[in-house]
């Protein structure tokens, strides 16, 4: 019997439902490594003496390697194939963080914790839910996709209260074993339950008619190919647009209230725990908003819904510094407000991307736009500590995230209005 007699069978469960299980789990379990980032600021600097500013340049190289290996990772998708690139991925995560509980130098912790972490966690990120989504998917892409991206941030973030219990309970080397466990639990479910592509199983993509299609591995070198796809899209005004308003996203979530939140908790006098508990409610409701958010760039101009949810974030952080310092209503509200809008530009700027540039370059122009959102993150992380350090307070740098989002907001509306292409999701 041959794939297209098997792909014409009536399947109870499509195995893009499979995959999309398996991509949601692996990005939860990545998206700890990044949790352990607002935990450990506080305890580090006190066993070594160490400045915020010295502390958050660890975090500020670990994202800044998390974003750059983004549009090599999506180029090795197609190179090797999405399992061995998550197996990958998943194995440099567990090992960096297992390494850094030895870690007693501060370059060591640039090496473990900054590029090996780093590196691994760009393997498994937002770049692989845009490549699940765009190759075993048709029908209702803008929805697994805001799924997918939600499991990044909802991970990150209720993986917190644990962490911060831990860490406050037995220590900050608690932690990393944490990340490390939740990275080694994922790789059987890699190793048996993720496939590469459709055709693998005679299957076509969930929704889409014709005839099975195999997926033509890529014979150039991802890092070439990534590079040329780059000189491509930086002829594009469009591209500049997206990558400097998801510049922004990153500066003003993982970056700043990813990083910096906890500390900024501390110093008014809010224990961590009880923060980390706030950190832990915005995941939560980070998966309503993005899923929804997933759902509506389907059916709704993506450049609009940006324009509001930039807008709405940076009215958002405006309220923080006096959130903190307030009454506890005023930083629970926050929390439920922030969380909604925490990554639900995601869906709709892919949906641009691939608006703008094509299915068959959309992975990797993503990928970059995606490294430019870990540039904002780095760059953030890094400012913050430099702006506490100085100044003793958080202040300037929320009040400036809050200006940068005004400035995403009006810079998005431009953005593909000179294709007439059809949309196609990636």
């Amino acid at each position: 019997m041959g794939p297209s007699s098997t792909a014409k069978r009536p399947e109870r469960l499509h195995y893009a439902w499979i995959v999309a299980g398996v991509t949601f789990l692996t990005l939860l379990a990545a998206s700890a490594s990044r949790s352990a980032s607002g935990v450990l600021i506080i305890p580090l600097g006190n066993e070594f003496q160490w400045s915020r500013a010295t502390v958050s340049s660890i975090v500020s190289l670990n994202i800044l390697l998390f974003g750059l290996v983004g549009p090599f990772a999506a180029a090795l998708y197609q190179r090797i194939g999405l399992r061995r690139t998550m197996l990958l991925g998943m194995s440099m995560i567990g090992g960096g963080y297992a390494l850094s509980t030895f870690a007693r130098h501060y370059w060591q912790f640039l090496l473990s914790w900054g590029v090996l972490v780093g590196l691994g966690a760009g393997m498994v990120a937002i770049v692989l839910g845009a490549a699940v989504t765009n190759r075993w998917f048709t029908k209702q892409r803008g929805l697994v996709m805001g799924v997918l991206t939600a499991s990044t941030a909802t991970g990150q973030l209720v993986f917190l209260p644990l962490m911060a219990k831990i860490a406050a309970d037995m220590g900050w080397r608690g932690v990393p074993w944490i990340v490390a466990g939740a990275s080694v639990a994922a790789l059987p479910l890699i190793w048996f339950f993720m496939r590469d592509d459709p055709a693998d199983l005679g299957l076509r993509p969930y929704g889409e008619t014709g005839d099975v299609v195999a997926l033509k591995k890529s014979a150039v070198n991802p890092a070439r190919q990534a590079v040329t796809v780059l000189f491509e899209a930086a002829r594009s005004r469009d591209f500049w647009l997206l990558a400097g308003s998801f510049f922004i996203c990153g500066a003003t979530t993982n970056g700043l209230v990813g990083t910096h939140l906890l500390p900024a908790a501390f110093d008014c006098g809010i224990p961590e725990v009880r923060a980390a508990g706030l950190l832990a409610m915005m995941g939560v409701f980070d998966l309503v908003g993005t899923t929804l958010s997933g759902w509506l760039s389907d059916r709704y101009n993506p450049r609009y819904l940006l324009f509001t949810y930039y807008g709405l974030r940076g009215i958002s952080l405006f309220f923080l510094p006096d959130a903190l310092v307030g009454p506890a209503f005023g930083l629970l509200l926050f929390a439920i407000f922030y969380g909604l809008d925490w990554i639900a530009t995601v869906p709709p700027t892919v949906r641009l991307t691939a608006d703008v540039f094509g299915r068959e370059k959309a992975g990797i122009v993503f990928g970059w736009v995606v490294a430019a959102h870990q540039l904002g993150a780095a760059f953030a992380a890094s400012a913050a500590g430099v702006l506490r350090t100085t100044t003793g307070t958080y202040t300037l740098a929320f009040i400036g995230a809050g200006v940068l989002c005004v400035i995403a907001a009006v810079g998005v509306l431009p953005v593909g209005k000179k294709h007439r292409r059809e949309p196609v999701l990636v």
